[in-house]
Parts: structure tokens; sequence; C-alpha cells
């Protein structure tokens, strides 16, 4: 019998748990990695440029990290992430070299904001979330899952206002040196709870050989039942070759939507100083207050997926997002720009969950750490060359241009998840 918590594997809510700390630390550093850089001196041309070498870095470890996973278990390469994170964030509250503050960004995540994921080893983190779940569950838990990491940056974003309480006595820049300490205590906490949580499935999946699909929970469960009337084993849900040509689908799709999040997305801290004048006192709360709504947002999706199925509820929340992403920068003032922003995070941000629940159903278990590997490269790899247009852009004075070609992408991303995917069974709950 599986150990379960509240009718969930004693693993989910240890990893939810891990995420939620990680997530405060990110969203800290959202807001405050940034302007930390601008008061260094630093113009957004450097800016860019690191934040896109930091996503470029993290595709090369996610190949190779995310494959590997589903032979050699995910709690040793989690534990190694969080080591890394935490000494980054040691070296930075000491220095504020280039090199380290690069190291951070590049090796630590510093500014990326994952939404409390494992950067580059978030793939694996879902692939262990997934596997002794039900597939009926995967929607519920997986945006569940979301939203916690959504409220953790909603914290952290609200933390990152607090260096305007000690500016007196940390002076320009120094102010946002003790926000470094969020990521180092996540990292601390999320370190003590992977440890303890139980890796069954995955080392299950590991001891298969080549060619071999692991069983499921649900087969385990059927073979421990016995009885006729028991959950059936639960089967693979496309052939080899329909697999590989849903991820070949997915990596197109996600190219668009990796796009579209990187010309925005990371900057926006940056484009309200610019944009408006504001500092971390308020332009924290913005923030936290985007996250905050993208957490209600995935329990919107979740409700809206039993009715509509997951695909629809990704296209429908999306198109709403959209609109309200070419209304953020024709905003004239800072609170409307802000709202704006926050609605249209509950809307685009919220479906996380349910896509995920839609990627981890298209291959068998034995593969869902590569499923998981794709649908985060093929969103990281655009989304790394975003950071270093936008940035010339900000750097030239145009504050609008970033946002009209995101949208631009978005929309191309929504047509491509409804055309690939819209007749696939496996897309409703």
């Amino acid at each position: 019998m599986r150990d379960t918590t509240a009718g969930l594997p004693r693993a989910v809510p240890l990893l939810m748990g891990a995420r939620f700390a990680r997530a405060v630390g990110q969203g800290a550093l959202v807001v405050g990695f940034t302007l930390y850089l601008h008061a260094l001196g630093w113009g957004a041309a450097s800016i860019g440029s690191v934040l896109s070498a930091a996503l470029f870095v993290a595709v090369l470890l996610t190949l190779v990290v995310g494959p590997a996973s589903d032979r050699f278990g995910r709690r040793h390469f989690l534990l190694a992430y969080e080591s890394v994170a935490l000494l980054s964030a040691v070296l930075a509250l000491c220095s504020t070299q280039p090199w380290v503050l690069g190291l951070g960004a590049l090796l630590g995540g510093f500014g990326r904001g994952a939404n409390g994921a494992a950067g580059p080893f978030g793939p694996l983190e879902q692939a262990w979330l997934a596997q002794d779940l039900a597939p009926a569950d995967r929607p519920r838990v997986f945006s569940l899952n979301a939203a916690l990491g959504f409220w953790g940056m909603a914290a952290g974003a609200l933390l990152a206002a607090l260096p305007a309480l000690w500016q007196r006595e940390l002076p320009g820049a120094l102010a946002f040196r003790p926000l470094f300490l969020l990521p180092l205590l996540g990292s601390m906490i999320g370190m003590w709870l992977i440890w303890k949580a139980p890796e069954q499935g995955a080392r299950r999946a590991a001891n298969q050989e080549p060619g071999q699909v692991a069983p499921s929970a649900s087969t385990d469960q059927a073979k421990q039942a016995g009885p006729a009337g028991e959950p059936a084993p639960e089967a693979a849900p496309f052939t080899r070759r329909e697999q590989n040509r849903n991820l070949l689908r997915l990596a197109v799709a996600n190219g668009f939507n990796g796009l579209g999040i990187g010309m925005v997305a990371p900057w926006m801290a940056y484009w309200y100083a610019l944009r408006f004048g504001h500092g971390p006192a308020s332009i924290g709360p913005a923030l936290a207050a985007s996250f905050g709504c993208a957490a209600l947002g995935a329990q919107l999706a979740r409700h809206m997926s039993h009715r509509f199925g997951l695909v629809d509820t990704v296209v429908y929340m999306r198109a709403v997002g959209l609109a309200l992403l070419l209304l953020t920068p024709l905003s004239p003032w800072f609170g409307l720009a802000a709202v704006a922003w926050a609605v249209r995070s509950a809307f685009n941000r919220g479906t996380i969950g349910v896509r995920q629940a839609l990627v981890v159903g298209l291959t068998d278990e034995g593969r869902r750490g590569l499923a998981a590997t794709v649908n985060n490269v093929s969103v990281m790899v655009p989304r790394a060359i975003g950071p270093a247009l936008s940035g010339l852009m900000l750097a030239r004075g145009w504050l609008v241009a970033p946002f009209l070609v995101a949208g631009v992408f978005q929309g191309a991303y929504l047509l491509a998840y409804r055309g690939f995917f819209g007749g696939i069974g496996a897309a409703r709950p």
C-alpha cells in the first residue's frame, strides 16, 4: 500500500512544501535582482545578456538531467540543485563582484522566477509528482502545486519591498543584499523536505529493462487488489510513434510560448522602474498581486478543466491573458498597468497546472521524465533569446515594443496549441 497524506502519495505534499519554500526566494529576486543590478550600474543590455545566458545554461542541464532521472531517480539531482542554489545565495550575500552575480544568475536562477520549480531540474519534480498519481488526480494536484508556487512567489515579492525600510542603514544597492537570505533559507528547507520524500516509483522505473514500460501506480494497486472490480491498470495513452509525434508538436507550440514569455516576464520590475520611476516599495506589492492572482487562476483553471477539458481551458484563459498583455504597456498610470498585469497573470500563468497535466499524459510512465524535459526545454530555448532582444529594445527606450512582439508569439502559441492537441482524447480529464 502506498503511504498517503490526505489521500495523496506521501511524496506529493513534501515536494509541494519544497516548491513553496523555494518560491519565496524566487519571488523576492524577481523583484529585487534586476533592480539590484540596475542600482549597481548595469545597463539593460548587460542585464538581458546575463538573463539569456542563464536560461541557455538551464537548457543544457535540463537536457542531461531530465532523461537520466527516469533511470537513476530524482532525489539526488534535486538535492544537488538545492546545494548549488544555496552556495550561490551565500556568495551573493558576501560580494557584489560581477562574476559572483553572473554565476548566481547562471546556476542559482537569480531573477528568473520559475514559480518555485527547481530551475533546470523542474522536469524531475513533474515526473516525481506524477509517478503515483491516477490520471484523474493530476489536474487537481498539478494545479494545487502551481498555486502553492505562486503564493510563495507572492510572499517573496512582498518581502522584496523591505529594502525601502533600511535604506538609511544600507544605502543604495546595499539595501538589496539581505534579500539573498530568502533563497538561502528556501534551499535549506527544500533540501530537508526532498530528503524525506519517498521515491519508490522512480526506483521502480529505474529498474526496468531498456524498452520495458514501467508499471503505473494504478497497475500496482490492481495487482495488490486482485478481485474483480478493483481499479484497472493504466494503459499507455499512445503508441511510441504517437508519443514522439505529440512531443514534437508540443515543442513547436512551446517555442512560440517561450519567445513570448522571454520578451517581457523577466523585465517587469525593471520596466516598472523605467516607465513610471517606481522603486521596490511599490513594485514588490504590484508583482506580489500578480502572483497571487496567478494562484487564484490556477484554481480557476482546475475547475474549468472539468467542464471544458485541459486544452480548451488553456486556450480560453490565455486568450484573455493575451488581451491584457497588450493593454499593460498602454496604461498611462502605474496602478492601472499593475492591475492589468496582475489580472493577466491569473489567466495566463494560472494555466500552468493543467498544461503540465496534459504533458505527463502524452507518454507512458517510463518516458515522463523525457516528456517533462521536452516541455521545459522547448520553452526555455526560445525564452532564453527573449531577454537579450528586449534588453536591446529597452536600452533604446522602446518600452512598448517588447509587449507587442510578445503578443504576436503568444497568439501563435494559442493557434498551434489548439490545432495540435484539440482532438486528443487524453486532453480531457
